[in-house]
């Protein structure tokens, strides 16, 4: 492990879902034209204060904007110089595995290898009909399109059939891999626990967007990926690396942060009208208050699924102006320091730190791996070819 002082032993960041949310207290809503070029500002704000990442969601409906993440996330590796640029999701399912490689090993090429990406199902059932995909064939979709990616990525010549599309003889995915290293994936979910299952099988991060959920949920999808993570030998069960979503709104005053974030919360699209603000802070990870109460509550989630690598925010929703949400990465940006501190408390030496890309190549080098040689670990197991063993018909096999 790098005991460098770069070493990022947590990567601290905040995600956007693309909403475009009238502002409760004054009824404007930001054009699309507005809300994308804001995307500038508050990722080199973010890298001002030091954060680590940044995730832009991908939605294909209104309220959202961003369809084609890799788009913006390219325009931002243009105007930044050291922050991780990711996706808060990736919409494995009904996406192109194919357009998925090329895209994000272009990307990983223009942003020096500041890149990761997050896939997931995403939470629009429409979305699936539109790219002609059955919804009813989710997870398995999710399997078989992540299968042949894996093997994109990593093989020069790629012959592969599957179900859901089209069969591949002497494939080639151009641009090949940022120094044959593809970026890291994070498998997000917030109640599959096959998605956890896959991330476990290939030894990739699993992410735990737990805005919505309870932490007992939260900490139990985490104990599965962690035991199958073991199990399937990449590691012991507290080395697996594990992503967590959380929001926050401060004002130095705690009762003033309650009192400005009120009518954002209760107008929200997606979860107005519904709990109270209170109820949600309680048994979510929302915090509403001052920038010491967002610390401790913060730093209290490894208490539930202990040491993990990545810790994202959702700040900029709901209608929050511009200017608040700037407002809020300087708070956030106070605080910085002690997060960092805290996270390393109690820390054992070989819990991994998060990955980069200039970790995966380090770790592919200490090991001795040829570039883009291709290591079947079940990555044929969707066509019934793989000389490998099959993953349990049980999520819960141990």
């Amino acid at each position: 492990m790098d005991t460098t002082e770069n070493r990022v032993p947590v990567q601290i960041g905040i995600f956007s879902v693309s909403d475009l949310t009238p502002d409760p207290t004054t009824g404007i809503t930001p054009t699309e034209h507005e809300r994308l070029k804001n995307y500038a500002l508050i990722v080199k704000k973010a890298e001002e204060i030091g954060l680590d990442a940044f995730a832009l969601g991908e939605h294909h409906n209104p309220p959202f904007v961003s369809s084609p993440p890799t788009t913006t996330l390219g325009w931002l590796a243009a105007q930044t110089s050291k922050i991780t640029l990711s996706t808060a999701t990736t919409l494995i399912t009904t996406d192109d595995p194919v357009k998925i490689a090329e895209d994000y090993a272009m990307l990983q090429h223009l942003a020096d290898g500041r890149v990761d990406l997050m896939l997931g199902r995403g939470n629009t059932g429409p979305v699936y009909p539109w790219f002609g995909k059955d919804i009813r064939q989710g997870i398995n979709l999710a399997l078989e399109n992540y299968n042949l990616l894996h093997r994109l990525w990593r093989e020069e010549v790629v012959d592969w059939q599957g179900k859901f599309r089209t069969p591949l003889q002497g494939f080639t995915a151009i641009p090949r891999p940022l120094d044959d290293v593809p970026p890291f994936v994070w498998h997000g979910s917030i109640r599959s626990p096959e998605i956890a299952e896959q991330a476990a099988y290939y030894g990739d991060g699993f992410f735990h967007n737990n805005i919505f959920w309870t932490m007992n949920h939260t900490k139990r999808m985490v104990d599965l990926y962690r035991r199958r993570y073991e199990h399937y030998g990449h590691g012991r069960y507290d080395q697996a690396i594990v992503g967590l979503g959380g929001q926050f709104f401060m004002r130095k005053n705690s009762q003033d942060a309650i009192k400005e974030y009120r009518p954002y919360f209760d107008n929200a699209p997606v979860y107005g009208h519904g709990p109270s603000m209170e109820e949600f802070t309680e048994y979510t990870p929302l915090t509403v208050g001052s920038p010491q109460q967002v610390l401790e509550r913060t730093l209290s989630f490894k208490d539930d699924v202990g040491h993990y690598q990545r810790q994202m925010f959702l700040i900029d929703h709901a209608g929050l102006p511009i200017k608040t949400v700037l407002e809020q990465l300087d708070l956030l940006g106070e605080i910085l320091p002690e997060m960092r501190k805290g996270f390393l408390e109690g820390r054992p030496d070989d819990i991994p730190d998060a990955p980069t890309h200039a970790s995966l190549v380090a770790a592919r080098d200490a090991a001795g791996v040829a570039p883009v040689e291709h290591v079947k670990v079940g990555a044929d197991d969707v066509t019934g070819t793989s000389d490998a063993p099959e993953p349990p018909d049980s999520v819960f096999e141990k």
